[in-house]
């Protein structure tokens, strides 16, 4: 299992950096779809107990990011094509209002923290990097809004798909449509065009979820 050991035996927050640290391998993709995670072995990893390593599997079940299979125990989830369209369907109809809400209240320094975020994904040539900074530059927008629950249930979907999409724009390159539509929606946030920037936004999800749908069978 690729994960980075920690030794966590002293910290009373051990299951939030189990849980964290599992998340991000399985967002990543260092840990695959269908691969059991073993509590002994990432008990050892993190040399602390199982009650931790199991706590914090339970929280990613919840995320539905792992499930529990009879025989093989928790597994990293996978996303079927059905799945996947549900949650973009879902986006398609928070993230625009979210958006919305948040540009007149948008800062100076949140417009140039998202342009900092989209000009480094841009020039990225790390396919690693690109989830965490395509998320940098939405959230970055998002945050304005102050509708904290709604944000973190966005996290929540994005954890879902992040390794897919990943995949997804080295696959089609999808790299330069994503860059263009980034710097749309920048710019309508800019202008203060709340619409605007709601439906380029629409868009920008609409056309990321035709793209994952048609490839995510070869990105297993």
């Amino acid at each position: 299992m690729k994960l980075n050991s920690v030794d966590i035996s002293k910290t009373a927050s051990a299951s939030s950096i189990v849980f964290e640290a599992l998340r991000k391998a399985i967002i990543e993709g260092d840990v695959k779809e269908g691969e059991p995670l073993r509590q002994d072995e990432i008990a050892r990893l993190f040399n602390t107990s199982r009650i931790p390593v199991r706590e914090a599997i339970s929280r990613l079940e919840e995320q539905g990011l792992v499930k529990t299979q009879r025989y093989k125990g928790a597994v990293v989830s996978g996303l079927s094509a059905t799945e996947a369209e549900e949650i973009f369907d879902f986006r398609a109809l928070i993230e625009p209002e979210v958006i919305r809400r948040a540009v007149p209240l948008m800062s100076q320094d949140t417009l140039d923290t998202a342009r900092t975020s989209w000009a480094a994904f841009s020039a990225s040539a790390d396919p690693m990097s690109w989830g965490d900074l395509n998320r940098d530059f939405h959230s970055t927008l998002y945050r304005a809004s102050g509708l904290q629950y709604h944000l973190d249930i966005i996290d929540n979907a994005m954890d879902r798909i992040d390794r897919y999409l990943r995949a997804q724009l080295v696959m089609s390159n999808g790299m330069a449509r994503a860059n263009e539509e980034h710097i749309a929606i920048w710019e309508a946030c800019v202008a203060g065009n709340a619409a605007q920037a709601a439906e380029l936004t629409r868009l920008h999800i609409s056309g990321a979820r035709e793209s994952l749908i048609q490839n995510i069978n070869s990105l297993r």
